[in-house]
């Protein structure tokens, strides 16, 4: 038995050997196949760093970094509305002695986040968490709160700057909104359901989305979001979208969801976008926004029949390569630069665009004057041509500065003064000078003297802001007060003046 014992133990001990052998060298074949960028000289040749964007080994991503410094410019904003004063019978009046009296509705609250874009404390939010607001108070990560004052608001892009008092606040870094991939990560952060500053992560899922949902505010909205899969809930509007090195890269605006709550989509506003309309707000207290004076089709919502009844080629459909040109403005930017119905825009300024809602988007970065470059496809070529933007509202700021009348308002208007309206508590308004036969007479009542704060809730403080906005909607809601009378009226009235829609 003994020495049967001794040969199976050597044969043992072999195959352990050879095996443990096979093993290293199989070792040793892996490892130099993957991707090796840091060979560390610490005593182990064969010890590999494999880089962190490597195809095949890679770090988990750390957001750390990015939440720490972001939720610092992040605030918490709360809104005030006054309840509104209404004329009413009194409910409890059976036998109508009473007549009309008098109601003040409660006052109304809501909410939202915004970002410290600034060291000297401007703070860009959405335009739906402030719009119609009549107090605005922010309140920072460390709790501190500050009364905040609207300075501007742009409806078509759903943006707001906002401003408070002091220095060195810590400002958040702009990134560049056009570098966004797709499946990188994001974090979101803002103060979702009142709760404090909170950070949730998720990947970029979707560029250049428009889901239409702008339009509830202007009838020119301008929409391109940055979709991801980062939770964001009522609260998070206005908050700030960032990349894992902490860079502004959108402003959160929107959710898509069957119950108002997440479900699994949220909608940014690209920060280049953001940018542009803050610095324009800041400066002049509206945006100056060129139009290249097309209208648009996009060949992916239309049906093959469509397409052919608008003398659409099958290949073009097919491959939906640019953005449809379905009329031109006669003395636009575009129609000066030869741009024609029938072409294809496939790039401003050399950035591709396949959609109405990514073009549109590319325009309004630029202001009236500014030249763009635009290629175009018309009989399967392909052209450049430069195009000068103009302004829609050029002309109309010019006959708006000394003040307006409108016949089929039968009033005419001026804009408050500074000293007025200092004296009224007001950032501005726009004053009934003189009541005639018209719409506000016949259906409103509205007297001489009234000050005009909003138009369907959204402010205004200049003509400008009050013919534009009179151009938005069908049914027209006037709120504002009487100079010496508490409370907030409201007037609403059928808007059969309103001017035809221009197109971009």
């Amino acid at each position: 038995m003994k020495k049967l014992a001794i040969p199976i133990v050597a044969a043992a001990v072999c195959t352990s050997v050879a095996t443990a052998w096979a093993y290293d060298k199989l070792q040793d074949q892996q490892q130099s196949k993957s991707p090796v960028t840091n060979q560390q000289t610490t005593g182990d040749a064969n010890l590999h760093y494999a880089s962190n964007s490597g195809s095949v080994v890679g770090q988990p991503v750390d957001f750390t970094a990015a939440a720490e410094q972001s939720v610092k410019s992040v605030v918490h904003i709360r809104t005030k509305k006054q309840g509104k004063t209404v004329m009413a019978r009194d409910p409890f009046d059976f036998w109508g002695d009473g007549g009309m009296q008098q109601f003040k509705m409660p006052d109304a609250q809501g909410g939202g986040s915004g970002v410290i874009i600034s060291e000297d404390g401007y703070i860009l939010t959405n335009n739906h968490v402030v719009s119609g607001a009549d107090e605005v108070q922010v309140t920072f990560n460390n709790r501190n709160t500050q009364t905040a004052k609207v300075i501007g608001t742009d409806p078509e892009t759903d943006l707001a700057i906002l401003k408070i008092e002091g220095k060195g606040f810590p400002a958040i870094t702009f990134g560049n909104s056009d570098e966004v991939k797709l499946g990188q990560w994001v974090l979101a952060v803002g103060y979702p359901l009142n709760l404090d500053a909170t950070v949730t992560a998720g990947i970029v899922s979707a560029k250049g989305r428009s889901i239409g949902i702008n339009q509830r505010q202007s009838r020119s909205a301008i929409e391109s979001f940055i979709q991801t899969d980062a939770a964001v809930n009522p609260g998070n509007s206005g908050g700030a979208l960032v990349n894992t090195q902490g860079q502004l890269i959108g402003i959160n605006s929107a959710i898509a969801s069957p119950t108002g709550t997440y479900a699994g989509y949220s909608y940014a506003i690209p920060s280049n976008l953001a940018r542009k309309i803050a610095n324009d707000l800041i400066k002049f207290g509206s945006v100056q926004r060129g139009f290249l004076g097309v209208s648009l089709g996009d060949l992916n919502n239309m049906t093959e029949a469509q397409a052919k009844e608008l003398g659409i080629t099958k290949s073009d459909y097919d491959n939906a390569n640019g953005v449809y040109v379905g009329d031109v403005v006669e003395g636009s930017g575009a129609a000066q630069a030869g741009i024609k119905k029938g072409d294809f825009i496939t790039a401003i300024n050399g950035t591709p665009v396949n959609t109405s809602s990514v073009l549109t988007e590319q325009v309004a970065r630029y202001n009236p004057g500014d030249r763009v470059q635009v290629d175009y496809r018309r009989n399967g070529k392909s052209y450049k041509t430069q195009a000068e933007l103009k302004s829609s509202k050029g002309a109309l700021a010019k006959a708006l500065s000394s003040g307006t009348s409108y016949n089929d308002l039968g009033a005419s208007f001026k804009a408050l003064s500074k000293q007025d309206a200092a004296r009224m508590g007001l950032s501005g308004g726009i004053v009934v000078d003189a009541v005639s036969d018209g719409a506000l007479k016949n259906f409103t009542g509205i007297k001489k003297g009234f000050v005009i704060t909003s138009v369907n809730g959204q402010k205004v403080t200049t003509l400008e802001d009050f013919q534009s906005a009179l151009s938005a909607d069908d049914m027209i809601q006037l709120g504002g007060v009487y100079p010496g009378s508490g409370g907030t009226y409201y007037y609403s009235f059928n808007n059969i003046g309103k001017p035809q829609k221009s197109i971009d």
